[in-house]
């Protein structure tokens, strides 16, 4: 066992890890319950997490590589992370809801990157998300909606955490 100091959602903590513990895991025991796994092979998108301020996949980051950064998770994610869950439900996007947390982590990175994104570039920056009741066209909706938002200005400015 080894203690892994790191900055989650705002607020300094430490975790007791195992080496080969993943961020998931560890993040899971501490209590955070958006971060979900789908498929422990990076290919669903449902563990998304912002380490750094870069979208990561916290299936694949060994927990104690956490150690000294900054995670944010949708727990920690304010306003613009309500706002964008208003717009996937409001374009009847959210369904069963189990893909949402890792889809809108990545929407906010999205964001941050480049709020100008086309809808083409949405599509190639968020093809790792998997959602098995949506058929993609709703969340498409809200995810443009959302991005217009920011473009904006109509989301109250703050700043896109991570």
């Amino acid at each position: 066992m080894m203690t892994v100091d790191f900055t989650l959602n705002g607020k300094r903590v430490s975790a007791m890890v195992e080496a080969d513990d993943s961020l998931y895991k560890m993040l899971r025991g501490l209590g955070i319950s958006s971060v979900k796994c789908g498929c422990e092979t990076t290919n669903c998108g449902l563990c998304t997490v912002h380490m750094d301020g870069k979208a990561v996949l916290s299936c694949s980051v060994p927990a104690p590589r956490a150690a000294g950064h900054d995670i944010w998770t949708l727990e920690g994610m304010g306003r613009l992370a309500k706002a964008l869950g208003d717009c996937l439900a409001d374009e009847g996007a959210e369904q069963c809801g189990f893909c949402a947390p890792g889809l809108m982590m990545n929407v906010l990175a999205l964001a941050k990157e480049n709020p100008n994104a086309t809808d083409e570039e949405a599509d190639a920056y968020l093809a790792g998300n998997l959602c098995r009741c949506s058929g993609y066209m709703s969340q498409r909706r809200a995810v443009r909606r959302f991005l217009d938002g920011v473009v904006s200005g109509e989301w109250e400015k703050e700043e896109v955490q991570a």
